[in-house]
C-alpha cells in the first residue's frame, strides 16, 4: 500500500505532527501534497484535543519547494487549471499562517521555495545546523507571490528584497540573523530542541494561546483575506504561463542554465 504524501499523528499530550512524505523527490510539493497539508492542518485546527502542531519532512530534507516537473505540466494546462493550482498553494500557506493552534516547523536539510513559505507561516521555527534555505522561484522564471506576505512578516521587506531577487542560499545561522529561524540546534537534535518549547506551550491555557495568536495576527495586519489571496493566486498563475517560466522550468529539466544567463563575468586583468 502506498503511504500518504502527508503523514499525520497525534500523541497523548495533544501534540499533532504533519510530516511531508515524498522523500524520493526531497519532499517537493505537488497538488497532492498541497491538499494533504490543507487537510491535515484543517483537521488539527478543528480537533479540540490538539494543543500544538509540528510540521516536518521525511527523509534527507525538510521540503525542496515545488516539484518542477509537475509545475511544468501544470503550466501547459488551461488558464483555469493554473488558477486553481495557484489558489491551492496560496490557501495552504495562508491557512497554515492563520491556524488557531500554535505551529512549530522542524527544519533539516534543504528548505527551498514553498518550503520557506511553510516555515515563514509557522509560529516557531527550529532548524538544525545542516539546514539550507533559498527563495528559489525566480531562478525558474516564476514568482513566490503566495508566500510573500509571510516572508515579509518573518524577514522584513529589506531581506526579502535581497533573497527573493537573488535566490541565494543561506544557512540556519543566517536564517536566525534574518529572523525566519528562532533556534538552531545540532544536526539530529530537532526533537530535543523542540521538547522544552512544546512543554512551555502545553503549560499555557489553550484558549489564551489561540486568542493571543489571533490578536497578534490581526493587530499586526498580517492576515491574508479572500480578496488578497485571489489577487496573489492569479498573479502567481499568470507568471507560470509565460514564455520565461516555460524556459526556466525547461532549463531545470534539462539540467542547464536558462537562456537569459549570460555567463560569469570575465576575469579581470591586472
Amino acid at each position: 500500500m502506498t503511504e500518504p504524501v502527508v503523514l499525520t499523528d497525534i500523541d497523548a499530550r495533544g501534540v499533532a505532527t504533519a510530516t511531508i512524505n515524498r522523500p524520493e523527490v526531497n519532499n517537493a510539493y505537488n497538488g497532492e501534497v498541497v491538499q494533504g497539508l490543507i487537510d491535515a492542518v484543517g483537521a488539527f485546527a478543528a480537533d479540540d484535543s490538539v494543543r500544538v502542531i509540528v510540521i516536518r519532512g521525511n527523509g534527507r530534507h525538510f521540503q525542496a519547494g515545488a516539484d518542477l516537473k509537475w509545475l511544468n505540466a501544470v503550466s501547459e494546462q488551461s488558464p483555469q487549471a493554473n488558477d486553481d493550482v495557484s489558489r491551492g498553494t496560496t490557501n495552504a500557506i495562508r491557512w497554515l499562517d492563520a491556524c488557531p493552534k500554535p505551529t512549530i516547523a522542524l527544519v533539516h536539510g534543504g528548505c527551498f521555495g514553498g518550503g520557506v513559505g511553510i516555515v515563514a507561516a509557522c509560529d516557531i521555527v527550529i532548524a538544525s545546523e545542516d539546514a539550507l534555505f533559498a527563495i528559489t522561484e525566480v531562478r525558474w522564471g516564476v514568482v513566490a507571490t503566495p508566500i510573500f506576505r509571510q516572508l515579509i512578516a518573518a524577514m522584513g521587506v529589506r531581506n526579502v528584497r535581497r533573497y527573493a531577487l537573488t535566490a541565494e542560499r543561506f544557512d540556519a545561522e543566517k536564517g536566525r540573523d534574518l529572523g525566519i529561524v528562532h533556534e538552531v540546534c545540532p544536526t539530529g537534535g530537532l526533537d530535543a530542541a523542540a521538547a522544552p518549547i512544546i512543554d512551555s506551550i502545553l503549560k499555557n491555557g489553550p484558549d489564551a494561546v489561540s486568542w493571543t495568536k489571533s490578536q497578534v495576527m490581526e493587530l499586526g495586519e498580517f492576515l491574508v483575506d479572500d480578496a488578497a489571496a485571489e489577487h496573489m493566486a492569479l498573479l502567481h498563475s499568470a507568471k507560470r504561463q509565460t514564455g520565461e517560466a516555460t524556459e526556466g522550468l525547461l532549463s531545470f529539466a534539462e539540467k542547464r542554465e536558462a537562456s537569459w544567463y549570460p555567463g560569469p563575468a570575465p576575469a579581470s586583468i591586472g
